[in-house]
This record gives structure tokens, C-alpha cells and sequence, in this order.
């Protein structure tokens, strides 16, 4: 019966040479390539998750006053979207499971993002001829990121509103069109008119979805078309492609990574609390802030904010670049901008135009792996300054301490690092060719005997 079903879609579909061809693509034996595949299962999660959230959410910032089941909050007025969230939370059924599941797809999906990206930018994949796929790799990762905002932007807890406030601050401070361009967001001042929640809403749900969803299948695809790079090993060469077959191998692994993605979510969503907003409370101007911390991946631009001192460009009375510019605007897009356009820069420090489809080991590319080592560096002492004020209230460190201590540390650090990943890779280069030269000379003296 199998084979008459079969039989008869090939004779009407003509898919039978496709079907062949996908089941002996060939995939790298590695679990760092796994990586990508986890990143693809989070964001699945995240969709479906995020379907079943706005079912339950009102995208408004009207006022009412609170009248659920959670007592510390009854009587407090609050917009629709945050009591909506609290409803989601205490009174939807398996309202807080699904909105705690898509918190952790939300962290694990850019967390296998960026470990991916380690992986891309260490071993030198993206290098030509797949520039391409790693510059919507990157796109990937910045629209994650403002994804993420967005969407905590949208509960309008003391967290949600102390980021927008942040937001608008550094939007502010964009020269010359800051202030027109935040009042077109905003609909005014801070903290908006009535539309910014439905804005923010289509945003979060439908523009950025649609968006990272679409250059994913593009990236998946690019990765197909040029295949898979791979380790260097005694099979693998630049014309040689080895690895395992679709099927058998490469999709049953794939699907159990699939259900252990799915299941682990789901675990940490049920079992580990992430972003309790109802003791954050709601947001009002007149409070500062209870504790509350944003997402590890958004930790680097607070400590970016935190950490550049008072320094404002004045020119006649009129302050033409403000403090916020220089961490919230200047410092990520450098990181960024060197991120995307590192594959040309490398290009033009060692001339190399080939084609490349093996991967480099970090330590054969010392001068990659000591910038990228610096790079992440920077961005990891910026992540520790955005934790500060919780070291301060937990462990009683100076505050403004602290602040001189990163401030430092985010120029010598990264140089630091960078230097001893150099060294050390030239030291494992020179001690592998020593090794090499010994066992030569052993097979030459037991050749002459």
C-alpha cells in the first residue's frame, strides 16, 4: 500500500528526484551546528506561544482600576494592557504557563543566536561565498533584540515603563531629527498618547514576526544552496563534502532536538518563575524603579548608558549631541557595524578573495579570534556595569565606584583579553608544529634502523 501511494504522488507530483536529492543532503557531524536549530525551534515556540497570548491581551493604555483576584493589587489604577497581563497570569487557564514559556523561547532563542554567531565568527563561516547568510544572520539578531523590547514594552509594568522611559530618552537624543522623530512614535511627550500601545502591538505581533520569520527561510535556504561549511578533518576538504545523510541520520536527530527544545521551554515556563509583573506593579511617572531588571541580552546597553560619564556637546547654547547618544546610539552601532562589515575588513588585512567552505580552527586565525575576543569583552564589561545598582542594594558596593572600576576595565580589559587570546593561539600553533616535527623524526630514525 506504501508503495502504491508513493508511486502514485511521483507519477502526478514528479517529486521523486527532489525527495532523493533532500535525502542525502549531506549535514556536518558537529552538535555546534546544532546551535542554528535551536535558535529555529525557540522562535516556533515563540509564535505559537504569542498567538495564544493575544487571544487575552488588550493593546491599550486606558485607565481602570484593578478588581481581580490578586489582593495586593486590588483597588490600584493601572492601564487595560497591564491588567490584562495580570488576568493572563492569574486568571486565563494556562495563561501563566504559556506567557513564562514565551519569556524563556524569547531568552534561549537570542541566546542561540549569539552562540551561534560565536560559532560563525570564530571559525571563519562567513566567508566568502557566504557573506550573504550571515549578514541576514546578523539582521536576525538586531530585529530579535528590538522584538524583545517591544514586547516587555507592551505589559506597561514599572519594568516596561522605566525601558520606555530610557527609550525615549536615547531616542531624544538623536541630533537634529531626536525630538520630531520621538514625537511621531510617541505621539507626543513621554509617555505617550493612546496610540503607542496599539503601534507598539502590531509591531511586536504581526511587522517583526513576519519579518525575522521571512529572513530565517531566506538564511535556511542560503545555507542549503551553498551547503554547510565544515571542521577540517583528514576527509574533509575545500571540494569534498562530508557529513550525514538527511535520512536516516541527520532527521530523527533533528526532530528529538525539536521535541527536547519544545519540552525544555515548557519545563523552565512551568517550573521557573521569569518576569513576575505583578510585583513589579504598574507603571506611573512619578516612580523610579523596585528592582526590576531587564533581560541579559538588553543588560550591555543600561551599562553602556550608565557607564559614559556627563558629557554633552554644546555649541551656542544649544546641546547638539546629549549624553544618552553616546551609550543608547553610538556604542551599539559600532558593535554592531563591526560585526556586519568584519568579513570585509578581514578581507582586506590578509587579501584573501577564495572560496571558502572548510572552517578554521580559532587558533590557526589568531588575529580574528583576538579581536572577537576583545569585542565580546567589551560588550561583557558593559553587560556587568548594567547591574550596578543590584550589586550596590544587594552587597553594598559603591555605586559610583563601580562605575569608575567599568569604566577602566572597558579599555583595558578588551585589550588585555585580546593580547593573552593571541599569544595563546600562537603558543598552540607552535606547539602542534613542534609535536609534528617529533613524531617526523621519530618515523625518520625508526625508517633508517
Amino acid at each position: 500500500m506504501i508503495r502504491k501511494t508513493v508511486r502514485w504522488l511521483d507519477q502526478r507530483s514528479g517529486t521523486a528526484p527532489f525527495l532523493r536529492k533532500s535525502l542525502r543532503y549531506l549535514f556536518p557531524d558537529h552538535w555546534s551546528f546544532l546551535l542554528g536549530e535551536i535558535a529555529l525551534y525557540a522562535f516556533v515556540v515563540l509564535v505559537a506561544t504569542g498567538i495564544y497570548l493575544t487571544l487575552f491581551f488588550v493593546d491599550s493604555s486606558s485607565q481602570t482600576v484593578y478588581r481581580g483576584p490578586y489582593a495586593p493589587l486590588h483597588g490600584q489604577r493601572m492601564s487595560e494592557a497591564y491588567e490584562s497581563v495580570v488576568n493572563i497570569s492569574t486568571t486565563v487557564k494556562a495563561g501563566l504557563l504559556i506567557r513564562q514559556t514565551h519569556h524563556w523561547a524569547a531568552d534561549v532563542f537570542a541566546g542561540a543566536i549569539i552562540l551561534h554567531l560565536f560559532r560563525v565568527f570564530f571559525t571563519g563561516a562567513y566567508r566568502k561565498p557566504r557573506e550573504l547568510t550571515y549578514i541576514i544572520g546578523i539582521t536576525i539578531l538586531a530585529l530579535t533584540l528590538f522584538e524583545a523590547y517591544i514586547g516587555y514594552s507592551m505589559v506597561d509594568d514599572l519594568l516596561s515603563g522605566m525601558g520606555l522611559a530610557i527609550g525615549w530618552s536615547v531616542g531624544m537624543a538623536i541630533p537634529f531629527v531626536g525630538a520630531n522623530l520621538m514625537s511621531v512614535l510617541f505621539e507626543g511627550a513621554f509617555p505617550g498618547g493612546q496610540s503607542l500601545w496599539p503601534r507598539m502591538y502590531i509591531v511586536h505581533v504581526f511587522i517583526l514576526p513576519v519579518l525575522i520569520g521571512t529572513l530565517l527561510v531566506a538564511h535556511l535556504t542560503l545555507v542549503a544552496l551553498r551547503h554547510h561549511t565544515q571542521f577540517k578533518g583528514k576527509r574533509e576538504t575545500e571540494r569534498r563534502i562530508v557529513g550525514m545523510p538527511a535520512w536516516p541520520a541527520q532527521v530523527p536527530r533533528s526532530v528529538a532536538l525539536a521535541f527536547a527544545t519544545v519540552g525544555v521551554l515548557f519545563l523552565l515556563g512551568g517550573l521557573v518563575q521569569i518576569n513576575p509583573i505583578w510585583l513589579w506593579g504598574p507603571y506611573h511617572t512619578y516612580l523610579s524603579t523596585n528592582g526590576a531588571q531587564p533581560d541579559w541580552y538588553l543588560g550591555w546597553l543600561i551599562g553602556a548608558l550608565r557607564m559614559v560619564p556627563s558629557f554633552d556637546i554644546t555649541i551656542d547654547g544649544y546641546t547638539l549631541v546629549p549624553n544618552p547618544f553616546w551609550g543608547g546610539i553610538a556604542f551599539p552601532t559600532l558593535v554592531i557595524g563591526f560585526v556586519y562589515l568584519w568579513p570585509w575588513l578581514e578581507r582586506r588585512i590578509n587579501g584573501d578573495d577564495a572560496f571558502h567552505n572548510v572552517l578554521d580552527r580559532p587558533r590557526d586565525a589568531p588575529l580574528r579570534t583576538a579581536l572577537g575576543v576583545g569585542a565580546a569583552t567589551t560588550v561583557g564589561v558593559t553587560l556587568l556595569a548594567g547591574s550596578a545598582d543590584r550589586a550596590d542594594d544587594l552587597f553594598g558596593l559603591s555605586y559610583n565606584g563601580q562605575l569608575w572600576f567599568y569604566r577602566v576595565a572597558f579599555f583595558v580589559l578588551p585589550v588585555l583579553f585580546g593580547v593573552i587570546a593571541y599569544r595563546l593561539c600562537n603558543a598552540l600553533v607552535a606547539g602542534e608544529r613542534v609535536e609534528a616535527d617529533r613524531k617526523r623524526a621519530e618515523e625518520e630514525a625508526r625508517a633508517t634502523r
